[in-house]
């Protein structure tokens, strides 16, 4: 039995991608919240005791140069916090992974990044296998670099194991297409907006992003069990991997989602005159206002 939930004064992120028209500030989902997924999250590590994580937190792998199963810098622990704590995220009942692939200054090695991916490879077909992540899985890189074919045939290879896989096209305020992983066509690049509806200056952009998402004040879980604010395309990614998450809980095949979240995002929602030639001006939505005024639901999940 499907519920839809009501999450009164959420973060405006949350409520944006909840409701087709902006200034919202109640966050609305289904009930089953991403439950059955599971979600790698390649970055600085997660601080997996937070208590807005509930237990659905574990550590799998560390590659940075550093060797310790923590998170340094808080950035991976806020990104985690957006796709699925209680309080800050998207589907707060799917499963978090950390692969840690970069140290506590944030920065890492691409042969340390490069078998962080491979990791997510290996470790899914494992838990498939045993039966875990029953919905699917799927997988964040709120990171990048230079552009890199090497990078972007690793990023390619986890899309075709089976897993979604979100990148964040990259704060330069230029083409996501100069960067790896966001250049590679197979992923789901994410760009950033801000709550006045436009594209973020900063935001990388044009025709290899794929879709767009609250990216500019975003409150989530920091280390040392606290919460910090802060903005970048990094933000915006776990919002659409979080989306995906919640979809793939309610049934749709992780194969392909990408395009589904395209085509069910809220279309000319962000200022034209913001997007660059190229942006396509759809944002991330999760489809719950219509189940809650309709009592059904709408736009097919497949």
């Amino acid at each position: 039995m499907f519920e839809t939930k009501t999450q009164v004064n959420a973060t405006w992120g949350l409520g944006r991608i909840s409701h087709i028209e902006p200034g919202q500030n109640n966050y609305l989902y289904d009930s089953t919240a991403g439950e059955g997924t599971c979600v790698y999250v390649v970055d600085t590590g997660i601080e997996t005791t937070h208590p807005e994580f509930e237990g659905r937190a574990y550590f799998l792998a560390d590659f940075s140069e550093e060797g310790d199963q923590i998170d340094g810098a808080g950035h991976g622990t806020h990104v985690a916090g957006t796709i699925g704590s209680l309080t800050w995220g998207v589907a707060n009942k799917t499963t978090l992974f950390a692969v840690r692939v970069l140290d506590s200054s944030g920065t890492g090695i691409n042969a340390g990044v490069l078998a962080g991916m491979q990791f997510v490879i290996t470790d899914t077909k494992e838990r498939m296998d045993a039966g875990d992540c029953p919905k699917g899985a799927l997988a964040n890189m709120s990171l990048g670099g230079r552009k890199s074919q090497v990078m972007n045939d690793a990023a390619a290879a986890i899309v075709a194991a089976g897993i979604f896989l979100s990148v964040a096209a990259g704060n330069e305020g230029t083409l996501a297409d100069y960067s790896s992983p966001s250049s590679e066509p197979t992923v789901c690049t994410v760009a950033a907006t801000a709550n006045n509806g436009t594209l973020i200056e900063w935001s990388n952009y044009c025709p290899r992003v794929d879709i767009l998402a609250p990216g500019v004040e975003i409150t989530s879980t920091w280390i040392g069990g606290g919460i910090n604010t802060i903005s970048g395309t990094s933000m915006a990614t776990p919002h659409v991997v979080g989306v995906a998450a919640y979809f793939a809980g309610l049934g749709a095949r992780v194969e392909g989602l990408c395009e589904h979240l395209a085509s069910t995002a809220t279309k000319g929602a962000i200022d034209d005159s913001t997007l660059h030639e190229g942006t396509p001006n759809a944002l991330i939505y999760n489809q719950a206002e219509g189940i809650k005024h309709y009592g059904r639901r709408t736009g097919q999940v497949v």
